[in-house]
């Protein structure tokens, strides 16, 4: 069953799920068990690593071009929301968390950040905890970035301002709410 193929240039960036935002580096013709294929080389130099995706398997792996301004809005003012907070077991938000992340969808990152943020004020994240939310936060970073044209850690700064200001409006929610209820 051929699937059709996605177009991509040399030089566009893309996000491949899995891995991020990584670069068209160059479209190659290889002979693989005696059948042509036309492939994108990817490079994603955070992780220093180059792929090889078939362009006719580029839209099944779920690579696509950067998200559009309309969705990097969607996950701005999701990192603006009230974050979310199960109580159900670490192991299960965990593997949660992961798929989002994995599945490549900024407002899905943009949740994953949100909710797994912690202010100054708040307490400390455990060890996996914090491994999850800088992985997310980075992919986050990585493609505001690619649209920006901007660096990482510029993004990074972006996203944390968004994120500090939230977390301030929710605390003094928070204390009006309670003052109110003291009246009562």
């Amino acid at each position: 069953m051929a699937s059709k193929a996605l177009s991509f240039v040399v030089g566009d960036y893309v996000v491949y799920p899995k891995h991020g935002v990584g670069r068209v580096v160059e479209l190659q013709s290889q002979e693989i068990a005696g059948t042509r294929l036309e492939l994108y080389v990817l490079r994603f130099e955070k992780e220093r690593m180059t792929l090889r995706v078939p362009t006719n398997k580029a839209e099944a792996v779920g690579m696509r071009k950067l998200s559009s301004s309309a969705t990097l809005q969607e996950a701005i003012q999701t990192l603006k929301g009230k974050p979310r907070i199960k109580r159900t077991m670490w192991s299960r938000r965990a593997q949660e968390y992961e798929t989002k992340i994995n599945s490549g969808d900024l407002v899905s990152i943009a949740e994953v950040v949100r909710d797994l943020f912690r202010a100054d004020d708040q307490p400390e994240q455990s060890y996996s905890e914090r491994q999850i939310f800088e992985g997310a936060a980075s992919r986050l970073a990585r493609e505001l970035g690619a649209m920006e044209n901007t660096d990482e850690a510029q993004a990074l700064d972006k996203i944390f301002d968004v994120l500090k200001a939230a977390a301030a409006e929710h605390r003094q929610a928070v204390k009006e709410l309670a003052k109110e209820e003291a009246v009562d």
